[in-house]
């Protein structure tokens, strides 16, 4: 357990850029491309009014560029210069944002701090450095060719946000990455001749994926530690490397897998309350229907509260990989859940991801079960058994004062 958590204070960036909240999407879209930023901090007559955030203008491509951003205003968790690096951790998780603002007594902007900040802190922290990549990993979920034409990449923005996508070959061996970024560059172009185009215009929805994307993509062993992936991740200025093996990628370790590591047992004072588990899932098309979101949020307090009687659930992940099958349906569901007594993990693939969700709560909720009543068994086996008087521990001094009074030991 670490003693002393870094603050808010210690990680931020003090006098953050901002935006009036007058200012057009042209002049956010110019600092995001320039500083390499995904959200940025809105100012009302000086006081803090919102973010604006590269996922809410990517959805908006219609709006022209001359749109006000307070239009367009995401309200941030708000933290304190106190505030430590657990519950930073879960404020941006539960936010699903990169950055959260800091603010005084009075309401008047700090700082800022982001994921980037808190994961630079991990290799200090050897509760979370000490995890080992394969424990921690994400699937990795969907997964690019080269040939794809970059229009498939609006249709996962949500997925950009949290992690760029692997990009592979023909071969299906890993060959870049693609993410927000490099999307963001070429985004609002009417026209761009990539790399692998020249001679003939096109649309940017057209280009080809390899065109756009980086390579080689940041990578590490399955066996690698957590705290050498966020110095990776820290040296390279990424939000994720991925996991691979045979030169094909295997899972994704991202700033939230990280930061999840934060969000678990002694690390949280008090008694947590079912309401206060933070639950992410990530890679559902379709996650703006409210029925959708709704039958979900259904199936995961339901299997929250059987495993509430077994452990302290605190963090869920949920991974949803459709199948590129003419069932809708199909899926393969990856969940991790992060309790007061260590980290599950379950999956599931089948034609309902409805019905994956709930069979990998199950299974969780049954691992959790199993492991309590091992503890049980072992502390009664402890209680029962017999002590043989040989290993009995021995007092020097009462030894000394036994063999005084008795005499000499006889040969």
């Amino acid at each position: 357990m670490v003693s002393t958590w870094p603050t808010a204070r210690d990680m931020m960036t003090p006098n953050p850029v901002t935006l009036s909240h007058e200012a057009p999407l042209s002049k956010a879209l110019g600092l995001m491309r320039g500083r390499a930023f995904h959200e940025i901090p809105v100012l009302r007559k000086g006081r803090l009014a919102g973010m604006i955030t590269f996922e809410t203008i990517a959805r908006r491509t219609n709006l022209p560029l001359t749109t006000k951003v307070e239009h367009l205003l995401v309200l941030p968790p708000i933290v304190t210069g106190e505030t430590a690096y657990p519950e930073l951790a879960e404020q941006l998780l539960a936010a699903g944002l990169r950055a959260a603002p800091v603010v005084g007594r009075r309401g008047e902007l700090q700082g800022i701090v982001s994921r980037t900040d808190l994961v630079k802190a991990v290799p200090r922290l050897p509760t979370i450095a000490r995890h080992v990549v394969s424990e921690i990993m994400s699937p990795p979920g969907l997964i690019m060719r080269e040939t794809e034409p970059v229009g498939t990449l609006f249709g996962h923005i949500r997925i950009l946000e949290e992690h760029p996508l692997p990009v592979v070959d023909r071969r299906g061996l890993l060959s870049g990455a693609v993410g927000v970024a490099d999307l963001g560059r070429v985004l609002w172009q009417p026209t761009t001749s990539g790399k692998k185009d020249r001679g003939r215009k096109a649309s940017v929805f057209q280009i080809e994926v390899r065109t756009i994307m980086r390579s080689p993509a940041l990578t590490v062993a399955p066996t690698a530690t957590a705290g050498e992936a966020a110095e990776l991740m820290s040296r390279e200025k990424a939000s994720s490397v991925f996991v691979e093996e045979g030169g094909r990628p295997i899972g994704v370790v991202s700033q939230g897998d990280l930061l999840g590591l934060a969000v678990g047992g002694d690390n949280i004072p008090g008694e947590a309350k079912l309401g206060d588990v933070y639950v992410q899932v990530h890679g559902l098309r379709g996650s703006g229907d409210p029925a959708v979101l709704t039958e979900i949020d259904h199936l995961v307090a339901k299997g929250l509260r059987h495993i509430s009687r077994q452990v302290r659930p605190l963090l869920l992940s949920l991974h949803i990989t459709p199948h590129a099958t003419h069932r809708t349906g199909d899926a393969t569901v990856h969940a991790r859940l992060n309790t007061d007594r260590g980290i599950f993990y379950a999956s599931h693939t089948g034609w309902n991801f409805y019905a994956g969700i709930s069979d990998v709560l199950e299974e969780l909720g049954e691992q959790a079960r199993r492991m309590r009543e091992e503890g049980v068994q072992k502390k009664r086996r402890r209680s029962t058994r017999q002590v043989d008087p040989e290993e009995m521990p021995v007092d020097p001094e009462l030894e000394a004062r036994i063999r005084a009074a008795t005499g000499p030991d006889e040969e």
